[in-house]
């Protein structure tokens, strides 16, 4: 799950990119208003942590944007003000929560997968597609009360493909999402047809079959049919 911190403390972004990409998010930094914007404008993410006070504009007006434009990111919003009117606004703009500076980056994870789950996975810890369940807070996969051993970036290509399911998903937006600014670094796709090879052969070892599904000249598709 791809996440975008929009803060300007650099110690503050950089503790939270570091815990968050231990809990297996991919993170991506804005540090200002004018980075933010081209970020939101470019790219979706799975949810962005935005600061309401940035050196070059506020950060309400990147949420006001990102609801205008009908984007489906998640929003968290923390900030050093600890008014309720402050919460009030931007929770009626549109955040799903609001965490108040300072605080423990444990909950702060806690409360970006609560949104991601709310927003993706209609609230649910396990997700089932066929045979496959996945626990989310756990970040497993099994069939049948197996698990299959999956590394970090397949069982994150394996939730993004669930999030997605039976939709046709470009190769640029599989890289785009799970690689986030480094992708502009790979020459090829070879990378990711070697992570969905493995995904692919892992699942059909399980049981599960052929769910991903490529499609010629596009892209993938995770489908049972």
């Amino acid at each position: 799950m791809k996440v975008l911190i929009i803060e300007d403390e650099v110690a503050l972004a950089h503790s939270i990119q570091t815990y968050l990409k231990n809990e297996h998010f991919l993170c991506e930094w804005a540090a200002d208003f004018k980075t933010a914007m081209e970020k939101i404008e470019l790219y979706d993410y799975t949810c962005i942590i935005l600061d309401i006070t940035l050196p070059d504009g506020s950060g309400l007006h990147i949420l006001k944007e990102l609801k205008r434009n009908g984007k489906a990111d998640g929003v968290l919003i923390v900030s050093a003000k600890n008014s309720l009117d402050d919460k009030v606004y931007g929770l009626k703009a549109g955040a799903d929560d609001y965490l108040t500076k300072p605080f423990h980056l444990a909950e702060l994870a806690a409360r970006v997968a609560a949104i991601i789950r709310r927003k993706t996975f209609g609230g649910n810890n396990i997700i089932s597609f066929g045979i496959l369940q996945l626990n989310v807070p756990e970040k497993t996969a099994s069939v049948n009360g197996e698990v299959i051993v999956l590394t970090r970036k397949e069982y994150d290509l394996l939730l993004y493909f669930i999030s997605n399911k039976n939709k046709v998903i470009s190769k640029s937006a599989i890289a785009e999402h799970s690689w986030g600014d480094n992708m502009d670094l790979a020459d090829n796709y070879d990378f990711i047809y070697a992570h969905i090879k493995n995904l692919r052969k892992k699942l059909v070892q399980a049981g599960c079959g052929e769910y991903i599904k490529s499609v010629y000249g596009l892209g993938y598709k995770f489908t049972l049919g």
